[in-house]
């Protein structure tokens, strides 16, 4: 009786400890972040069971390996759509995508709140735009319980691009990799910036066109946002500014009377486009050369400084707006300032992003200049 006496008191700690530690290992599962619209975003444990509506290339690059196993639905539309030769090199490297639920897309009004919640997912991820277009809908989701974590990568700022990839990297359970994506956006970004402040003012100006329809059709350009961003923010001229807000067509004879020195021809993946410039996973360099030159017989083209120089690029659309558009900002930055860029390799650099960061290779074209040949 005497050693029970004495056992029990010895127990009752043992488990006090116990229940203490258990405590404590609840607590540092607890996961949580402040997003981009400055929420704060707790979760129990980092999520296992994701809805994502956007931003598909950087969750993965965030995530790391088994990323897609932790999705229980995806908006499809802007994926397979959009980008078709992505979703198709992706799908082909994680063959489960297939089989995930589409939510519906907030761009064409088909998001479907309910299917989402139906889906009981422990967090869903959302772009700006997609938030700021189901207005007071979102509240749904808190009446259900379901965190939202929030991300911007369209805004185009070095602090909103870091915010959004450690929110994502906490909440996801993979901070140092998140931590570490950051870190290398800001080194570059601070890089180029660094490069273009020493190179000074420039001189060139340029036109960006979004090659979609053909030389028949006069394509958005890009006065705010965008490319237009990325022009200022390396030290170019946009003569799409103060002539359209955000994106429209500019005025052919305007255009002509600018005299563009560098005119950016913005492809991508798209279907059923018999005259657009195709970049991006799987193009073809020949057929891009031929849409690209198509361009250069637009009446009064050939006397422009750009068309004379050679200075006609093809840039992929689709690489603005991602954790990897440091690249093409790069790209554009050595075309405004060649001296400053000479050692800066952008296509070899976005090859080299994808080999570390993604399950799949960027075989494809990203950025080109015009061939000689065609000029």
């Amino acid at each position: 009786m005497k050693f029970l006496l004495l056992v029990r008191p010895a127990l009752l700690a043992v488990l006090a400890i116990l229940s203490v530690s258990l405590s404590a290992g609840i607590s540092r599962a607890e996961v949580s972040a402040t997003d981009v619209l400055g929420r704060t975003v707790t979760l129990p444990e980092p999520a296992k069971r994701v809805v994502l509506s956007f931003y598909y290339e950087d969750f993965i690059a965030i995530t790391g390996p088994g990323a897609m196993d932790r999705v229980v639905g995806v908006s499809l539309s802007p994926w397979k759509d959009w980008r078709p030769n992505q979703y198709a090199a992706y799908l082909n490297a994680i063959p489960s995508i297939a089989d995930l639920p589409d939510v519906g897309d907030t761009e064409n009004g088909t998001f479907s709140i309910e299917k989402v919640i139906s889906l009981k997912p422990d967090l869903v991820v959302l772009a700006a735009w997609s938030w700021n277009a189901l207005g007071e809908n979102v509240e749904q989701f808190e009446q259900a319980g379901i965190p939202v974590v929030v991300l911007d990568y369209n805004a185009q700022t070095l602090e909103k691009h870091v915010a959004s990839t450690l929110a994502l990297g906490k909440l996801m359970g993979t901070e140092d990799r998140a931590e570490k994506l950051a870190a290398d956006y800001k080194a570059q970004y601070g890089d180029t910036m660094a490069r273009v402040a020493k190179a000074g003012p420039s001189p060139n100006k340029v036109y960006v066109e979004l090659a979609q329809k053909g030389p028949g059709t006069i394509g958005n350009s890009y006065g705010n946002g965008m490319w237009g961003t990325v022009i200022e923010s390396v030290g170019g001229t946009n003569i799409a500014k103060g002539q359209v807000e955000n994106w429209g067509p500019l005025n052919p004879e305007y255009v002509i009377a600018q005299q563009p020195d560098i005119i950016l021809l913005a492809g991508s993946e798209w279907v059923n486009k018999p005259e657009a410039v195709l970049v991006g996973f799987g193009a073809d360099p020949k057929l891009a050369q031929e849409r690209m030159a198509a361009y250069l017989t637009r009446a009064g083209w050939s006397d422009l400084p750009a068309v004379k120089t050679g200075n006609v690029h093809a840039i992929y659309h689709g690489g603005a707006r991602t954790l990897s558009d440091f690249i093409y900002g790069r790209y554009i930055a050595k075309l405004v300032h060649p001296e400053a860029f000479a050692d800066v390799d952008p296509a070899a650099e976005i090859k080299a992003y994808y080999d570390e960061w993604l399950p799949i290779k960027a075989d494809g074209i990203y950025v080109m200049p015009i061939s000689n040949t065609v000029n």
